[in-house]
């Protein structure tokens, strides 16, 4: 009964979070519900304020900086008009003859950089239409254009990327974000090149087919759509910033920290892990440092900085509790019966291979959840150390851990019901029906594809 609990509140989770019901409401009802099919409801109040509400709150303890710190920087890059000018600087360097590239492009270096993907979607969504109209390619192609610069590889694979998803194994792996370099370069790779190669041969098959930008009246002049800023910056100087996050992450990261004996920190702080904690450190100083870099050297050209920050801070909170309350749910799923027997079940599946163990779990839990980041807290919360150990055992670098969690994260996570595919198609006005089997190919095809390859290299080769 426990186990057919989870599956009817797990269904419910993904039909009424497609429906567009928060998942603030829906994590807590969900997992209550689950509660309550599986004949515990004299629990069901210390279940929700010791488990569901304990998980909620370790996951804001120990991520909120990282979310904080991001929605800020992408909300000065946004303000500043940075990320403007490196999509025009891109526009110019390409043209209009390749309008996919340059989109994905834009995308890739702008969320490389440390800029929230949904930030990067409203920015570079007014630049991409009016590419397409020029070139004539159906606008149906743009939001999985700016899915794969935004929602893949830069988000997944690329070593030292400051997205949350490569963040969150670091903890439990105690690894770093540039984890398995040359296996996310090579999974990097795969999903651009075959990606861009998809994208170029639908808008040759459309071209083919005398299909043109199409007659669209949704996001073409909408007059909420936010001003692009009137802030100008030089190409150069725009990407600074971006040089900072990346080149400040991989400094302390390989340079300051291995350098200096933190071990006075752990005789201090008992509960602090320095070697699991260092990773995150590095990101954190990375993004604080180009957030002040933005603030000060354009502190004459900020139209409103205080409302930038402020926005920038605010932003964060969504995202955050949206996402700690799926771990709260996944703590109570958890705790669940059921759930021993479906572990073990995962657990199990491959014995003889924790990679594989790994990616199914991963896959399936962010293919629920409809989120990368979430699925990946509620897998590594409740599995993270008995991978670590089957890993050990079988004599498996984490690192490699590390990088199929994040890859097999960002495969399953853009099902219909994903709040990310959701809020894609609203920023370019398009429906499901439109768009959506274009943008499964580039986020959910390629993206398995890219894991399956760097699944099998690593088993023959280790970690690279």
């Amino acid at each position: 009964m426990s186990i057919l609990a989870i599956v009817i509140s797990l269904l419910l989770l993904m039909f009424l979070a497609y429906r567009g019901i928060s998942v603030l409401l829906l994590a807590p009802l969900m997992a209550s519900l689950a509660v309550l099919l599986s004949g515990d409801a004299a629990f069901l109040l210390p279940i929700y304020t010791d488990t569901f509400m304990s998980a909620l709150g370790n996951y804001v303890i120990q991520f909120f900086p990282l979310f904080l710190l991001g929605a800020l920087f992408g909300q000065l890059m946004a303000d500043s008009g940075a990320a403007q000018s490196i999509a025009n600087g891109i526009v110019k360097k390409l043209g209009t003859h390749h309008v996919v590239l340059t989109v994905v492009m834009a995308c890739a270096i702008l969320t490389y950089g440390g800029v929230s993907l949904f930030v990067v979607a409203f920015a570079i969504y007014p630049i991409s239409r009016e590419l397409f109209r020029s070139a004539n390619v159906p606008k149906r192609l743009i939001p999985a254009s700016i899915a794969l610069g935004a929602f893949t590889f830069t988000m997944t694979a690329l070593p030292g990327t400051p997205a949350i998803q490569n963040a969150i194994p670091i903890p439990y792996f105690e690894t770093n974000s540039f984890a398995a370099p040359g296996l996310g370069i090579i999974a990097g790779l795969i999903m651009l090149g075959l990606g861009t190669f998809y994208l170029q041969s639908r808008v040759k098959k459309a071209a083919q087919n005398g299909e043109g930008y199409g007659q669209h009246t949704e996001r073409e002049a909408d007059a909420n759509e936010e001003e692009v800023p009137t802030t100008s910056m030089p190409l150069w100087l725009a990407l600074i910033p971006i040089i900072m996050v990346i080149g400040l992450n991989a400094l302390f990261t390989y340079g300051i920290f291995p350098a200096i004996d933190l071990s006075f920190i752990s005789e201090e702080f008992e509960n602090v892990s320095p070697s699991g904690q260092s990773g995150l450190w590095a990101i954190l100083i990375a993004l604080l440092s180009a957030s002040a870099w933005l603030m000060i050297t354009r502190w004459n050209h900020w139209q409103d900085l205080k409302a930038t920050v402020n926005k920038g801070c605010f932003g964060s909170l969504l995202p955050i509790f949206n996402t700690a309350s799926e771990v709260g749910y996944g703590a109570v799923i958890a705790s669940m019966a059921g759930f021993a027997i479906i572990r073990d079940t995962v657990l199990t599946a491959y014995p003889n291979n924790p990679l594989i163990s790994e990616a199914m779990a991963m896959s399936v839990l962010a293919g629920i959840t409809g989120s990368s980041s979430g699925g990946l807290s509620i897998a590594l919360e409740t599995l993270g150390s008995e991978y670590l150990a089957m890993a050990q055992e079988a004599g498996i670098n984490p690192e490699l851990m590390h990088r199929v969690a994040t890859l097999a994260a960002g495969g399953m996570d853009t099902l219909p019901h994903s709040g990310a595919v959701i809020t894609l198609l609203a920023i370019c006005g398009l429906t499901h029906r439109q768009s959506y089997g274009n943008v499964a190919m580039v986020t959910i095809a390629l993206p398995v594809f890219a894991l399956i390859s760097v699944i099998t290299l690593g088993t023959l080769f280790g970690s690279f």
